[in-house]
């Protein structure tokens, strides 16, 4: 499976949150790094089954150095872990 680099985010006070560049409207969260990064790979499975589904294009997830010159990532970015995710494996895709 491919994986798709994620932004994690934390804020004093607040959970950890999870979203990705190249899959706009799937985010996920957890009280701990671990545990955001673990919903974030099922939130992400989820995410592209139902694009799927809705016969939708899967978005190609494109690597660091493709990221590195959009100013929308570098911007949300700034105060995150960048990190690598993939989709959880769904009972269908086993």
């Amino acid at each position: 499976m491919k994986s798709y680099l994620a932004l994690v985010h934390k804020d004093e006070g607040t959970s950890y949150g999870v979203s990705f560049p190249d899959v706009p409207g799937c985010i996920s969260a957890g009280d701990t790094f671990e545990e955001a990064v673990s919903n974030a790979a099922q939130a992400l499975a989820g995410h592209l089954t139902l694009m799927r589904a809705d016969g939708d294009p899967i978005p190609t997830p494109r690597t660091f150095e493709e990221l590195k010159r959009d100013p929308d990532f570098i911007q949300d970015s700034a105060d995150a872990i960048v990190t690598a995710v993939a989709p959880e494996r769904m009972p269908a895709d086993a």
